[in-house]
């Protein structure tokens, strides 16, 4: 295997922060707060007041960690306080609630823009240096949101994703120096992880769940980077009904010029394993611009799209520096990348013009029924310099790519 540079695909240095694999431990996390001193306990009832105030406690005391010991801790929406961390010892959990009332609306980010929504099960706003750690769960108990989802959308088909009501798992704004490490992830009832505005985010050493049978886990994406700069993603196992990293930034034909919204940019992705999932790295389907991008030594067993880039007629978008290498396994489609309709709303203008350049795919072995699933819309995108490179794809179809490349 060819080394790889510490660099970016348009050549910027990986500064050393990106190559730092200390994994933190209770003992950094300053006092600790066990939420069974403060009265918390396992009766399958909320323990929401109890353990909001605790950390409330915490913060006027200078600080600390929240530990969850051993056992199954049922909670609604907690909202951390700056210096106030999260500790789930192995054994314990940390259950959502399935009661949409203990996730009181407020204004949130939520699919490209900000608007009232219900919050998640764990948030920090404004919380430099927040991290949520330990060998435990964060259970986000969806299953009874999964399956009213999907009745409403039997009832009416256009239906969109917030109309069921349903917390993320984890959302958070605004910060820096964030690390969520070591903790299981799973069955959140929309979005898993959500990063808005925030740079050095570590996610690593995670095991992110939901299930696709017998019932769809719908819009459960592992991890969506929102408007963020200078992130890891390692060592991360992810089999969720819905991409695996997904990169936001906002909607509409004005996205890019709103100061809500803004590029992903610096993002690393490496040594993970996917089962099942839509895209592996999805650009998409609320951005405005995505550089610097790399997605490296990844084993995915089962999913629709190794490289999917939603190009969305009602938001310009633009593409550019994205890499990915040595990765191996099965995937529907190797390289998709199609207009991305769903809920578009033009408001009577004209599609906004996008474009995606300077992305390799290099040194991967996979098996696909189509290398490329594409479709050219010269009135909407214009696509350059994309290349193959030392790749083996076994595909029952090659498909149609509209540029020149090297494979």
């Amino acid at each position: 295997m060819k080394k790889t540079l510490d660099c970016f695909p348009d050549g910027t240095p990986m500064s050393d922060w990106f190559s730092d694999k200390r994994t933190p431990d209770i003992t950094d996390l300053g006092r600790q707060y066990y939420i069974t001193d403060a009265g918390a306990v396992c009766d399958g009832t909320p323990q929401t007041d109890i353990i909001q105030g605790l950390i409330d406690r915490a913060a006027g005391e200078g600080g600390g960690v929240i530990v969850v010991p051993s056992g199954t801790f049922v909670t609604g929406a907690l909202f951390f306080r700056p210096g106030v961390d999260l500790y789930i010892e192995e054994g314990g959990c940390l259950m959502g609630s399935d009661d949409i009332s203990d996730y009181p609306p407020m204004k949130t980010r939520i699919e490209g823009e900000t608007c009232a929504y219900f919050p998640a099960l764990i948030n920090a706003d404004r919380c430099d240096g927040f991290t949520a750690c330990g060998k435990g769960t964060i259970d986000g108990n969806g299953l009874r949101s999964w399956k009213a989802f999907w009745l409403r959308r039997k009832w009416n088909p256009s239906c969109t994703n917030k109309d069921e009501q349903r917390a993320r798992l984890i959302y958070i704004s605004e910060s820096e120096n964030v690390t969520v490490s070591g903790l299981r992830l799973q069955n959140s009832q929309f979005w898993t992880c959500h990063f808005y505005r925030c740079r050095f985010v570590r996610v690593t050493g995670c095991s992110i769940f939901s299930p696709f049978e017998p019932v769809k886990a719908p819009s459960t994406d592992a991890i969506d980077l929102d408007v963020c700069s200078d992130v890891v993603i390692r060592d991360c196992d992810m089999h969720v009904n819905d991409d695996a990293v997904a990169l936001k930034g906002g909607k509409g034909l004005n996205a890019d010029l709103l100061p809500e919204n803004g590029p992903n940019e610096r993002i690393l992705v490496e040594d993970c394993r996917y089962g099942f999932c839509h895209g592996c790295l999805t650009l998409g389907s609320e951005a405005v611009g995505v550089r610097n991008v790399i997605l490296r030594r990844i084993r995915v067993d089962s999913g629709y799209h190794m490289l999917w880039l939603k190009m969305r007629p009602d938001t310009p978008q633009k593409y550019e520096y994205i890499l990915c290498e040595d990765i191996s396994g099965r995937v529907e489609n190797a390289f998709c990348l199609l207009p991305w309709t769903q809920f578009c709303d033009l408001r009577g203008g004209k599609p906004a013009m996008s474009y995606a350049s300077h992305i390799r795919v290099q040194r991967c072995r996979l098996e696909c029924g189509t290398c490329y699933e594409t479709r050219r819309s010269d009135g909407e995108y214009r696509l350059e310099d994309i290349f193959f490179d030392e790749s083996f794809i076994s595909a029952g179809q090659r498909g149609e790519p509209f540029w020149e490349d090297s494979m």
